[in-house]
């Protein structure tokens, strides 16, 4: 019987590489369902290609189009926030692969949770936000949540055959992105395109950004303590240059346990899709003789203080890795847009925390509350 997939954000780098997956396996998968923001173009295309059940847009402006360039074949199309939430509640899907960028990746995911889908996370937000609620939630509907981002796919597949084993650290590898090494002089005038230039991934520009202010590596931090439910002192992030350690554990009797392989996002994507098979591929293989050094050193978290910024995000709790996050994504989109500097981005976000209110215990009301305010605040700021 083939897995019925719900590709949430299907236009978008995550999205697109979920697709080839797919398109290699057409025996194992059925695409059920495609949304996407605004790319209305790549979505008409995917959906020529695979003619899913539905198809989701979530501007409304797009509706017509759509209806009219795909009027042809059997897809029900839908609009708009409340769509999203929908459509992964359908009977026909057995998957939910939450590729969508930033909070409005949350209640998308906590629809299909309810509705006891398996979810193949890729929207690390959405754990930052609400890792607790999710994970209790999953927990309470039985529902397995498999992570797709390289380095929690490494510590899950790390994790496999050692249940009642103690873990006495987990250690998240980074890139370092495209401004590893610089001083602080180096980055004052830096531009969203040398930003946006990462190294060794290709990623959409959220998360290209979020990564050279290692922002990136602070939210991975936070949705490691959620997703494998350890204390935050025992995460640690090292500097790895060429990504081909995605993470380790580090276990009570001092051993390591260590994922490899080339920076290539279609082999967790294919991991987490195809659980707990490992399915054939023609990805390119890692070769020894190409990387006869693998480097590794400590991140300067003054230079990249969005790092810390998380750790204490975190280590504070409540709801503030939830105003961290969306102050990060206000001022992201400003940075693209050449309105704040690099440097002024971490500046802002500890701007917004301190003078955002802290709820200790916050429900999904008081989250959705506090992401509002945080985006108004943040705005204000800049």
């Amino acid at each position: 019987m083939k897995r019925g997939i719900a590709i949430l954000g299907s236009t978008g780098s995550i999205g697109t590489q979920a697709l080839e997956v797919i398109r290699t396996h057409p025996d194992l998968f059925e695409v059920e369902v495609l949304t996407a923001n605004n790319n209305v173009d790549l979505l008409i295309q995917q959906a020529i290609e695979f003619v899913p059940n539905v198809i989701a847009i979530n501007n409304e402006s797009h509706y017509e189009r759509l209806t009219n360039e795909l009027s042809r074949l059997p897809i029900k199309i839908y609009c708009g926030n409340e769509a999203m939430e929908q459509v992964v509640t359908m009977e026909s899907v057995h998957m939910v692969l939450t590729a969508m960028v930033g909070f409005a990746g949350l209640k998308p995911t906590i629809s299909a949770i309810e509705a006891g889908k398996s979810i193949a996370l890729a929207n690390k937000e959405t754990m930052v936000v609400a890792g607790e609620i999710i994970m209790e939630l999953a927990k309470e509907k039985n529902v397995p949540v498999i992570p797709v981002d390289s380095e929690h796919s490494a510590i899950f597949q790390c994790l496999l055959g050692e249940q009642g084993n103690k873990i006495e650290k987990i250690i998240l590898t980074a890139s370092g992105g495209p401004f590893l090494n610089r001083n602080l002089s180096e980055l004052e005038k830096v531009s969203p395109e040398e930003a946006l230039n990462h190294p060794n991934w290709c990623m959409g520009p959220k998360i290209s950004i979020d990564s050279a202010t290692m922002m990136n590596k602070g939210l991975e931090v936070i949705e490691a303590r959620w997703l494998f439910d350890i204390e935050p002192s025992r995460i640690e992030v090292i500097i790895h240059p060429e990504s081909i350690i995605h993470s380790l554990v580090q276990f009570s009797d001092g051993s390591l346990k260590a994922q490899m392989g080339l920076p290539d996002m279609r082999l967790p994507i294919q991991y987490a899709l195809a659980f707990p098979m490992r399915l054939d591929s023609s990805f390119p293989r890692f070769d020894f003789q190409d990387f006869p050094n693998l480097n590794f050193q400590l991140p300067d978290k003054e230079i990249f203080r969005n790092l810390a910024i998380s750790f204490k995000s975190l280590e504070k709790g409540g709801n503030w890795p939830c105003i961290m996050n969306a102050a990060n994504e206000v001022a992201v989109e400003a940075f693209l847009k050449g309105k704040i500097t690099f440097l002024q981005i971490p500046d802002i976000i500890e701007n917004t925390l301190e003078q955002s209110g802290f709820i200790k215990k916050p429900d999904l009301d008081d989250l959705i509350g506090s992401d509002n305010q945080a985006r108004v605040l943040t705005k204000q700021l800049i």
